[in-house]
C-alpha cells in the first residue's frame, strides 16, 4: 500500500504527532480499515517518548462525515462483520478518552456522526469557524456511538446534549464554542493557516510535563464518578508521585534559574 492509499497518515511535527484520516474522496468516511489504523497508530505512539501531543484531523475539505453510507448500502457484511465495524469506533474513542497524552481534534470541515463523536472524544476540539459538527443519526434511523451519550452531557449539559442528539442539527465552530462543545473557533483563509494555528496550540501542550498531564487527565476524567474525599486523596497521591520525578526537579530548577523547563517524562 503506498502512502496515498493509507487510511490514516502519520506525521511528526516537532513533538506533535499528526494523525490524518486519509479518504478525502469519501470525505474521510470511516470504515474498518480506518478504525484499525487509528488503533494501531495510537497504540504505537503511546510509549514513544518523542510524542508529547497528538492531533487528529482529516485530509481535504472534511474532518470525517461518519459512516461510509455507500458501503452500508451494499449490505454485504455478515452480522459479525457489522458488529466488529461498530465496535471499531468504540475502541478508538475509548483510546482517545483514556490516552495518557493530550489529543487535539482539528475539525477542518464536516464532522458528522462518527466523525463528530471522534472529535468529542479528544481532549481539545478546535474547529475552523465555518466547519460544521453534527449528529445526524436520528434522522437516518441509526444510533449514536463513541461514548457520546457519556461525553456530550459532560461537555454541554443534558439540556443541550438532548437537543444536539435528538434534533441532529449541524452547528458551526462559533456555535460549538458558545455551547462549550469546542475550545476554539479559528478563522483561517485556508487549510495551511488552520493547521498552523492548531500546531501552535498543540506545541504548547507538548511543552508541559508529560507525567503531570497524564495524571491530571486521568483524574479529570473521573471527576463526575467519585466524591470530594476520593478526589482529594487521589490528588495527594498524585502530588507525592510527581514530587518524586525528575521532571519535578527540572521544574524547580528552571524556576530558580529563570528559564523554560525541558521535561523528559521521567
Amino acid at each position: 500500500m503506498n502512502y496515498d492509499q493509507q487510511p490514516v497518515l502519520a506525521e511528526m511535527k516537532d513533538e506533535v504527532l499528526w494523525l490524518t484520516l486519509n479518504r478525502p474522496e469519501r470525505l474521510n468516511a470511516v470504515n474498518q480499515a480506518v478504525y484499525t489504523a487509528l488503533c494501531e497508530q495510537l497504540d504505537a505512539a503511546r510509549e514513544r517518548s518523542d510524542v508529547r501531543a497528538l492531533v487528529l484531523t482529516g485530509a481535504g475539505r472534511a474532518f470525517c462525515v461518519g459512516a461510509d453510507m455507500k458501503a452500508h448500502a451494499e449490505g454485504t457484511r455478515t452480522a459479525y462483520e457489522k458488529r466488529e465495524y461498530l465496535r471499531g469506533e468504540q475502541e478508538v474513542c475509548r483510546r482517545l478518552v483514556e490516552y495518557p497524552k493530550p489529543i487535539v481534534a482539528a475539525v477542518n470541515g464536516y464532522a458528522l456522526g462518527a466523525g463528530a463523536e471522534l472529535a468529542v472524544a479528544a481532549d481539545f476540539l478546535l474547529m475552523k469557524s465555518d466547519a460544521l459538527w453534527g449528529l445526524p443519526e436520528t434522522s437516518i434511523g441509526a444510533f449514536i456511538g463513541g461514548g457520546i451519550s457519556w461525553l456530550l452531557p459532560q461537555r454541554v449539559g443534558m439540556t443541550q446534549a438532548k437537543e444536539l442528539v435528538l434534533l441532529g442539527e449541524k452547528i458551526t465552530g462559533d456555535q460549538a464554542v458558545h455551547l462549550g462543545l469546542a475550545h476554539r473557533s479559528l478563522v483561517a483563509e485556508g487549510l495551511d493557516s488552520f493547521h498552523q494555528q492548531v500546531q501552535e496550540f498543540a506545541r504548547r501542550l507538548a511543552k508541559q510535563a508529560p507525567l503531570s498531564m497524564a495524571l491530571a487527565k486521568q483524574q479529570l476524567n473521573l471527576a463526575g464518578q467519585r466524591s470530594l474525599t476520593d478526589a482529594l486523596t487521589a490528588e495527594l497521591e498524585g502530588m507525592m508521585f510527581c514530587s518524586s520525578t525528575e521532571d519535578w526537579q527540572e521544574g524547580v530548577n528552571a524556576f530558580t534559574e529563570k528559564r523554560n523547563p525541558v521535561f523528559s517524562g521521567r
